[in-house]
């Protein structure tokens, strides 16, 4: 996989921006109180045993998640001949993280941009690979949480739920959405994609009370 200019930097960028946006979206419902910290600067609570794994958990999950996602489109797009590169969205990683401290949390790091000719089957497959790759890691990540315990487990159980719900967003056939690309290209690997991404995300949503 061939990286180009700035792109690690925008890569390692976002990561950290999306790890502290979660960081907060998890500490709503986990009570870390984690915007307290944030907002007072205080090193010793920012760097208490309970932040941290907040922290790490964040990274480890949403933040890999959209890692792997966002890889994995320029994997197949070089695949298929394209020049291929990831550039974050500043202005937007800036708004994921004050929309976690408000309450809530809409996440839209930036994207993989490719140019170069290609089939429209071809640029079908270079989207579905994102939704795909979350399905795939939700498995690995759920095998994580039946047999993990502690700070590990958690990661799985975390892990899962951000990954379905990762892949289910992305499946949506709106805007710039993989969604959208893949339903252009066939109807039928949209359904079977979205069926089985939207349903989980939607089974998380309900079951575990998680969110974007």
């Amino acid at each position: 996989m061939k990286f180009h200019g700035r792109e690690v930097f925008d890569l390692a960028i976002a990561w950290l921006a999306l790890g502290v946006a979660f960081a907060l979206f998890f500490d709503s419902f986990l009570g870390i109180n984690l915007r307290t910290a944030l907002l007072t600067g205080d090193p010793n609570t920012l760097l208490s045993p309970a932040i941290l794994q907040v922290f790490g958990l964040s990274m480890l999950t949403a933040g890999v998640g959209f890692l792997f996602h966002e890889l994995a489109h320029k994997l197949v797009a070089q695949r298929f001949g394209q020049v291929a590169a990831f550039r974050a969205d500043y202005g937007m990683l800036f708004l994921a993280v004050a929309s976690a401290f408000a309450g809530f949390l809409f996440a839209a790091p930036g994207a993989v941009y490719h140019r170069g000719r290609i089939t429209k089957r071809q640029n079908g497959l270079i989207a579905l690979a994102g939704p795909v790759t979350n399905l795939l890691l939700a498995v690995g990540f759920a095998a994580l949480a039946l047999v993990a315990p502690g700070f590990l487990g958690a990661v799985g159980v975390f892990g899962v739920g951000i990954n379905l719900l990762l892949a289910g967003f992305n499946m949506l056939p709106f805007g710039p959405l993989d969604g959208r690309t893949v339903l252009s290209w066939s109807k039928t690997v949209f359904a079977i994609t979205f069926v089985v991404s939207a349903g989980s995300a939607v089974f998380v949503l309900f079951r575990f009370g998680f969110g974007l």
